[in-house]
């Protein structure tokens, strides 16, 4: 257990009541849901990649973007995880390296792990905006390259000039899109949604994100570009072998794709009001925040006085509880990673107030 969680459990099994700012469940932030119930069928009729109606309402949901994706080239699966579980099994061979970006969400060295691939980070750099350091990318023997568009933590898109570049090493693209629908600031350049790339191209999305219901339990990809004909090919034994994903979801996908734009716009709303109220609690103090272009988090440095993790600690006794930057690995100094998702105002006046003491 790392010192902040040590203590967190020491505080909490004290009975401290504590304002937590990393919480990135929708459902429990006090966002209001429409009614939904999923229909039970008594009957199975098992398909590899999903029911038609699903992939058919997943690739509205593209088109709704400006995409034009074939419902046959969509394949379901329960998760974003297990969408990257599956394609780690298709595209790398055992002890294989599959590119990785750096920082993002620590999820990516677990899952490449599992399924015996070695994860190689590439870095992101932040010079008043993130981007690819293409000096550190290493393509030799990889058998693939993951993009987050937008990256989680840091809220950058992969630019246009990017894209090309990655689509010029000659591996294939795995592009996590889960956050696109929740722009903020995007750059001109900043590739809102990738399509027509001259690589075969695999595009991750679900519902976890798309519609705010992470307990519904559905993912997919999308697969095109050059090979995907094969690739689906292969996708298709290895789907049929799983089967992971249930009915009920499936046939209730089409309408909750359709609630997912009311649930969408609601935590649109308090992403966007609660980036305000940090913005203006931290004007004219010793804390900065970083700009972000989408997604539901928030980088804010501080005075670089202490590490991330000793502010987060010095933070956690102000009863704020905060990730430090090095979770994500992210190498700025003394940088908070906080949810712009929970009700805030409280815990971002601790965080200036303490600051404020120095």
């Amino acid at each position: 257990m790392n010192p902040l969680a040590a203590r967190e459990a020491e505080l909490r099994a004290a009975g401290r009541d504590l304002v937590d700012l990393t919480v990135t469940n929708p459902t429990a932030v006090g966002i209001p849901y429409p009614e939904m119930s999923l229909p039970v069928d008594a009957a199975y009729a098992p398909t590899p990649f999903g029911l038609p109606e699903a992939r058919t309402a997943v690739a509205a949901d593209f088109a709704r973007r400006g995409v034009a994706v074939d419902p046959a080239a969509i394949v379901l699966t329960a998760s974003s995880s297990e969408s990257y579980g599956l394609l780690f099994k298709l595209l790398a061979d055992p002890g294989q390296a599959v590119l990785v970006p750096q920082p993002s969400y620590p999820l990516f060295d677990y899952l490449a792990r599992l399924e015996g691939v070695e994860p190689r980070p590439y870095q992101l750099v932040f010079d008043g905006s993130w981007r690819i350091d293409w000096d550190s990318v290493r393509p030799q023997g990889a058998c693939a390259i993951c993009l987050v568009s937008p990256n989680n933590p840091t809220g950058s898109y992969v630019t246009r000039g990017d894209l090309t570049r990655a689509s010029g090493l000659g591996l294939p693209l795995v592009v996590d899109e889960v956050f696109a629908d929740y722009p903020l600031a995007p750059a001109a350049d900043a590739v809102r949604c990738v399509r027509d790339t001259p690589a075969l191209t695999f595009s991750l999305g679900g519902l976890s994100k798309a519609a705010g219901l992470p307990q519904v339990k559905l993912g997919w990809i999308a697969v095109t570009g050059p090979g995907a004909a094969e690739a689906l090919r292969r996708l298709d034994l290895m789907c049929d072998t799983y089967l992971s994903v249930g009915t009920p979801v499936q046939q209730a996908a089409p309408r909750l794709i359709t609630l997912g734009a009311e649930i969408r716009a609601r935590i649109a709303a308090r992403v966007q009001e609660n980036r305000r109220q940090v913005a203006a609690a931290v004007s004219g103090t010793g804390c900065t925040l970083l700009p972000t272009e989408a997604g539901w988090s928030a980088l804010l440095r501080l005075p670089a006085v202490m590490t991330d993790e000793e502010w987060a600690l010095a933070l956690l006794d102000e009863g704020v509880l905060v990730q430090p930057g090095y979770f994500f690995d992210i190498q700025l100094p003394a940088t908070l990673v906080i949810s712009l998702l929970p009700p805030l105002r409280d815990g971002i006046t601790r965080i200036v107030n303490r600051v404020s003491r120095l």
